[in-house]
This record gives structure tokens, sequence and C-alpha cells, in this order.
């Protein structure tokens, strides 16, 4: 038996479900090195070529996010309708070519539109359509699950000095070119493998009694407008907002920040950093994710909001490079553990039928805060030259979320109608009717 046989074998024996999960892995770990995790590096290279001011450049992130925002809700309604094979394939593709466009950018109109075709591309195809594909193939190990997904924008860290190199020695122009062609080279792929829906007959893992105990999906799903009407999706949909905040203005200033006069550390040494917040964030996501399997996960959530705020801190006053090192383990074990734990919780709330829909809608505050933020940090360093008092501002923000997490109660289930006798009820098949796309 020949390699390629081999692999092909092992891979075949890999329940499905699992394969879901590393393809979206993949699909974040592809979107995110432009969009999040090297985007500090981009805008450096760029403000550097056309000498524009820090909250015109970074601002970009803001109008990136603010597309996110408006089109959050149908991301969501999109994926339940036409499938997230579909969705991935035509997200990439959207993606890809808008860094090609990124790549030929004049002027500040250019630079803002082709940022938002390949930020609404990768929107489009990545993290909804990949959540709502493991959340139909998974439904008792939706926490691992989604952890695997997330994980993948932590591996793109790892990416961060590849595009350091790449821009340092080709500029950021061919960069971003390349990531392009890649972009669009993987979306067969990533549709083949996340557009497969699961058949009827599909019996996941039986749940273990830890997750009986405390019940991995509802009774019964709810419908977008079921879950709008409760306390607990408003309560997690502005959490999750202020926790991202911090998010978002580290992906869009941290590099800056660091190189800048308050930390002074070499374009070099502040490239390390990111790395080692990858691999932080990676690991305390799988385990996160698979400590949270089965759990009353508010609690854990509130206790690593504080974590995250405490690295905000800590990042404010940092001096030199441990202090940046002490920001990086902090706020990526708080970062990184509560972001699979937050997501499970909607699936567990409202169940698989509508998760698409529901997290779509819930994503518009997470956006409009994403959206604000790179450009307030931006303007507060403009006027201040110092970006001290937006990082606590944020840790402040951060605290705030927590706050939320633990008003997130879990909803009573929605009252349907009575199903014929015999008829197996939602939770029980995972997601069998959602209108996923067969495989392309």
């Amino acid at each position: 038996m020949n390699f390629a046989a081999g692999m092909r074998q092992r891979l075949s024996s890999i329940p499905y479900g699992w394969r879901v999960a590393g393809a979206g892995a993949a699909n974040m770990s592809v979107n995110s090195v432009p969009t999040f995790q090297a985007s500090s590096i981009i805008f450096d290279a760029v403000e550097e070529e056309f000498g524009w001011s820090r909250s015109l450049t970074t601002g970009v992130a803001s109008f990136g996010w603010f597309s996110g925002a408006m089109l959050g809700p149908l991301e969501g309604i999109f994926t339940d309708r036409f499938g997230a094979g579909r969705m991935a394939l035509a997200g990439f593709l959207m993606g890809g070519a808008g860094l090609i466009a990124f790549s030929q950018v004049a002027g500040p109109v250019s630079y803002y539109l082709a940022f938002l075709m390949f930020s609404t591309g990768f929107s489009f195809g990545g993290f909804t359509p990949s959540m709502a594909a493991v959340n139909a193939w998974l439904p008792h190990r939706r926490a691992t699950g989604g952890a695997i997904v997330i994980a993948g924008s932590s591996v793109a860290g790892f990416g961060v000095p590849l595009v350091a190199w790449g821009i340092s020695a080709y500029g950021w122009r061919p960069t971003m070119m390349v990531f392009g062609i890649a972009a669009v080279s993987i979306a067969p792929i990533l549709a083949r493998v996340l557009g497969k829906t699961p058949a009827s007959g599909h019996n996941p893992r039986v749940p273990s009694e830890r997750q009986r105990k405390f019940r991995t999906g509802p009774t019964r799903d709810f419908s977008a407008g079921e879950a709008l009407r409760t306390r607990a999706f408003w309560a997690m949909a502005l959490a999750h907002g202020m926790l991202n905040l911090s998010v978002a203005a580290i992906s869009a200033h941290l590099f800056q920040h660091l190189t800048g006069p308050e930390v002074g550390l070499s374009d070099l040494t502040a490239s390390s950093i990111l790395p080692i917040m990858a691999a932080l964030s990676l690991g305390f996501q799988i385990l996160g994710g698979w400590c949270g399997d089965g759990i009353d996960k508010r609690v854990p959530v509130a206790a690593l909001t504080v974590c995250q705020a405490m690295g905000m801190v800590l990042l404010a006053f940092a001096g030199n490079y441990l202090a940046t090192i002490a920001f990086a383990v902090v706020w990526s074990i708080g970062y990184g553990a509560r972001t699979p734990l937050l997501h499970a919780m909607r699936g567990e709330y409202f169940g698989g039928r509508h998760y698409g829909a529901i997290l779509g809608i819930s994503s518009m505050p997470m956006y409009a805060g994403m959206m604000a933020a790179p450009f307030l940090a931006g303007y507060v360093f403009d006027v201040q030259q110092t970006y001290r008092w937006a990082f606590i501002a944020l840790a402040g923000a951060s605290l705030l979320g927590g706050l939320l997490v633990l008003a997130a109660t879990r909803p009573e289930p929605p009252v349907h109608h009575a199903e014929p006798a015999g008829q197996p009820q939602p939770s029980e098949i995972p997601n069998p009717s959602t209108p996923l796309a067969p495989t392309p």
C-alpha cells in the first residue's frame, strides 16, 4: 500500500464529524491570517508605504467589521438555506479575489473597498458555516468540535512570521497576492467536506453521564424568533460584543504598539509574540472545549473574562519584552478557553436546527463593537500618543462581558405542537432537516 492510499484509509476511518471540525479549523486558519492574526503587520507595511495616519490605516478594520455587523444575520440565514459547503465555496472565492485586488490598491478608496471585499468574503464563508456544520455533526460534543474550529484561528498565528518574512523579502503586495491565490485554491476542498449533511439515520456518539446530567441541547430546538425573545440570547450577544472589543483592537494595533516608543521592541522581536499567543490560545481553546462538554459554562466563562481583562491591563503598562510575554500568557488563557465555551452555550441553549441564523443574528453586537474598537484605539493613539487608556477601557469592557455571561441562564424550551407518536425529536437527530447543501 502506497503512502497516499494509506493516508486515505486512515482519514476514512475518522468519524465524519471530526473531519468536518478539521475542515472548519483549516477554514479558519487560512482566512484568519490576513483578517486577524497578521493584520497589524499588514497595516504597518501599508502605513509605511503611503504615510497615512494610524486611524486611517487601521480604520479599515472597522470598515470590514461594519460589513459583518450589517450582513451577520444574512450569513446565518444563507447558511441554513444554501448549506455550509456552498457558503464556504462562495466566501473563499470572494475572499481570495479581494486579496488579489488588495495587492493592487493605489489609494484610500481602493484600499478600503478591497479590504471590505476580502473580509466580507471570508466572513460569509468562514466561521458561521463551519460552526453550523460542526453543530449538526457533533451534537453531543459541541464544545470540543467548536474548539477545534476556533483553534484554526490560533494556528494562523504560526503563519505570522511567514507573512512578516514575505513582506520583508518581497513586499506586502506580492504576499497578499499569494494568499489570495491560496484561498481560491482551497475553496473547493473545504466546500466538499463542509457541504455534506448528516443522513437521517446518522447516530452520533452516545452522550456521557456528565453530558446527560447537564443536557447537551434543549428538548425542542428554538427558531431564530423564539431565541430573540429570551434573555439568554441578548445576554450572550452583548457579552460576546464586550469581550471581542479587545480582540479587534489587538488584531489591528498590537504590532504597532509593541514596536512603538512605549514598548520599543524590534520588528523581529515583536513578531515573535504573535506565535506565542497563537500557541497558548490554541492549547487553551482545545482544553476549554474538552473540559466544557456537559458542564454549566457560565461561571468558568466569567472567570476567564477576568483573565482576559488582566491581560489588557498588563499590555497597557508593558514596557519591555518580559512584560509583553506576561500579557501574552494571561490574555491567551482567558481568550482561548472562554471562546469555545461561549459558542457552545448557544448550541446547548437553542439547539441545532436554526443554529446558523441564531449565530448570525447574535453576531451583530459583536461585529458592531469590533467595528468601533480599531478606529477608536487608533484615534486615541493619534490624540494622546499612547494606547494605555484605550487598553484599560477594553479591560473594563471584558469585565462587563463576564457579568453579562452570568446573567445568561438557560431559557425554557419553546412549546411546539405535539409530534406524531414515535417520531424522533429534533435533539435526537442532529439537524437532519437543515437544508445544508449536498457534497458539491
